[in-house]
């Protein structure tokens, strides 16, 4: 009797044989598929110089070092509540952190939205491999490289002024993905923000998960099973009590305590009003204070004078949860190591979305 491949072993044969098993297709039991880019297990000595010899955190879950981590290969869409990494789809916005969460976890054991581990990793190993990728940072085109485009799926009225907004999944040249190549996860930097697990601060204070335990539980305020870092996002200048949403001046720093909260009123809300601005590479310490290397390895704090331009935002006060990557307006400040740390889990907009991963139990 001769073997015959059902169409979906054929789907995901022919994309294997196409990216060199790189990539593959994973199949829910509903029978929808999400294409995938497998991330081997690599050390943080690997992606930084002076870091130890040993894995990676995102390559550690619940104690147990993992081969690798499956990166959906695409920003997610959303069917039947679920999150699916389909090219050529407009991506799924206006979805709130805990949205974005269950539509991940909803797909089954393993399966959990991007932790801010595994955006580290791949962030710093484009540094270390000069592949850091360009993307929609500047309505449909990449701001450096203005003729690579992709394909736009949103426009919308600026002030009078229609524009350019998302592009479609994967819709750009290889050089937006995150080696480089056609196998590589695309939209890293720009097209929309994107949620991340395992770090959020309190009042400015920095948590994270342990390694990559991405079923840590969660919830508004929810720290006791999370790392407390000792460090906080403070500012070298005073907040105040404008209850409008503009840069308060000076530069977010990190120390051992918050001194000088953005916004000075009632934050028991995560009210979005004074926040601070400055370059991932020029985020610095205060005097007399030393970094962790835990926020290094972790993609929080810059390893060295060199991040491509990218930035931070940062709300020290009520819950913050984090957005990497940037949209499609940010210009030169998206990127890998672009982190906005402004928004409260609640918040949804025209360009925030999120992307699933995948370890096996």
């Amino acid at each position: 009797m001769a073997f015959v491949l059902s169409v979906k072993d054929s789907y995901r044969q022919a994309v294997e044989s196409a990216t060199g098993g790189k990539n593959t297709v994973m199949y829910d039991d509903k029978g929808n598929p999400s294409i995938m880019v497998f991330i081997p297990r690599f050390n943080i000595s690997d992606v930084i110089p002076s870091g130890p010899n040993v894995p990676h955190p995102a390559f550690i879950v619940n104690g147990v070092v993992k081969d690798g981590i499956w990166v959906s290969k695409y920003q997610n869409i959303v069917h039947d509540g679920r999150a699916y990494s389909i090219p050529f789809q407009d991506p799924r916005v206006y979805v709130t952190y805990d949205q974005a969460k269950q539509y991940c976890v909803a797909k089954g054991p393993g399966w959990h939205l991007m932790t801010n581990a595994e955006w580290a990793a791949i962030a710093l190993w484009t540094k270390k491999n000069g592949t850091m990728p360009r993307g929609n940072n500047n309505y449909g085109k990449d701001h450096s490289a203005t003729h690579e485009l992709g394909k736009v799926t949103y426009t919308y009225n600026d002030a009078g002024t229609m524009r350019n907004g998302r592009v479609a999944t994967g819709s750009g040249p290889a050089s937006w993905s995150h080696d480089g190549t056609n196998e590589g996860i695309f939209d890293l930097n720009g097209n929309v923000w994107e949620w991340v697990d395992g770090l959020k601060l309190i009042d400015g204070k920095i948590y994270v998960h342990q390694d990559n335990n991405f079923n840590t539980p969660e919830g508004p305020r929810v720290v006791d099973q999370w790392v407390d870092t000792g460090v906080y996002f403070d500012n070298t200048t005073a907040g105040n009590e404008n209850t409008t949403g503009s840069d308060i001046g000076g530069d977010p720093v990190l120390g051992a305590e918050r001194t000088n909260p953005m916004y000075t009123g009632d934050a028991s809300s995560n009210p979005n009003y004074g926040y601070s601005f400055t370059t991932f590479e020029t985020l610095a310490a205060k005097n007399g204070f030393t970094v962790p290397d835990l926020l290094k390895t972790l993609a929080i704090a810059p390893i060295d004078a060199n991040h491509g331009g990218d930035g931070i935002w940062v709300r020290n006060y009520g819950e913050r949860v984090a957005l990497r990557g940037g949209n499609w307006d940010i210009g030169a400040g998206a990127g890998v190591f672009a982190l906005f740390l402004r928004n409260a889990r609640s918040n949804s907009y025209h360009d925030i979305g999120f992307r699933s991963a995948y370890i096996a139990p």
